[in-house]
C-alpha cells in the first residue's frame, strides 16, 4: 500500500502545471503558446516578467522536495516501513513519480515541462548536498556558456557521479545515482530538440530571446 500512496501523492504534486496556472491568473493566456509551449520557468521568462519565471521555478522545484518530505516525514511514520525493501525506497519512488508527473501530466496530455527546477526539487529533498552541487553545474554552465539547456544538459550529466560520491553508505550511494540517472534519461529525451539546436549552433543564448509583447 505505501507503494502505490507514494507513486500517487508523487505524481499528483509533480503534475501540478504551476507555469500555467500562474501565467493564465495573470492575464497572459496560455503559456502552451508561446516561446517553446513549454509550460516551465524558461518559457515563462519569455514573457517579460521575471517574477512568474522565478515563482514557477520555485513551485516547480518545491513541488518535487515537498514528494519526497511527505514520503519520508508523514507517509512511512503513518503506513510504515515496506516489507522487504529499504524504507528510502518509498522517498526515491516518491521522488521519480513527481518529477514524472512534470514531465508526463495527465492532465495535459502529458505533455509538461522538461523537468530541471523538479529535478533540482527532488534532489534538494534527497541529499541537499548533491542538490547544491548541481545548482553549482547548472549556473557554472550558465554563465560561462550561455545556454540554458546545456548547463541543464550538463548538470544533469553529472548529478548521478556526484550523487554516488556524497550519498554516503554503498547502498544509499547506488540508489540515489540509479534515481538520478533515471530523470537524466527523462530529461535528455525532453530536451533532443535542444540537443539538435546546440549541435547545429542555433540554440538561442540565454537572454538572447525577445520577451513577447502584447
Amino acid at each position: 500500500m505505501i507503494w502505490i500512496v507514494a507513486i500517487v501523492i508523487g505524481y499528483l504534486l509533480g503534475s501540478i502545471p504551476f507555469g500555467l496556472l500562474l501565467t493564465r491568473a495573470a492575464g497572459m493566456g496560455d503559456i502552451r503558446a508561446i516561446g517553446s509551449g513549454n509550460i516551465g520557468a524558461t518559457n515563462v521568462l519569455r514573457t517579460g516578467n521575471k517574477g512568474l519565471a522565478a515563482a514557477t521555478l520555485l513551485l516547480d522545484g518545491g513541488k518535487g522536495a515537498a514528494a519526497v518530505l511527505l514520503a519520508r516525514f508523514v507517509l512511512i511514520p503513518l503506513l510504515g516501513a515496506p516489507a522487504n525493501a529499504p524504507s528510502e525506497w518509498v522517498v526515491y519512488l516518491a521522488g521519480l513519480a513527481a518529477f514524472a508527473g512534470h514531465v508526463f501530466p495527465v492532465w495535459l496530455n502529458f505533455k509538461g515541462g522538461k523537468g530541471v527546477a523538479t529535478y533540482i526539487g527532488v534532489l534538494l529533498g534527497l541529499n541537499w548536498l548533491v542538490g547544491v552541487v548541481f545548482c553549482g553545474v547548472w549556473l557554472l554552465i550558465a554563465f560561462t556558456r550561455k545556454f540554458s539547456s546545456l548547463a541543464a544538459l550538463t548538470a544533469s550529466a553529472t548529478a548521478p557521479v556526484f550523487a554516488y560520491g556524497l550519498a554516503g553508505t554503498e547502498d544509499s550511494a547506488l540508489a540515489l545515482a540509479a534515481t538520478c540517472g533515471v530523470m537524466t534519461l527523462v530529461l535528455y529525451y525532453r530536451h533532443w530538440a535542444n540537443i539538435r539546436r546546440l549541435w547545429d549552433g542555433t540554440e538561442p543564448k540565454i537572454g538572447s530571446e525577445k520577451p513577447k509583447t502584447e
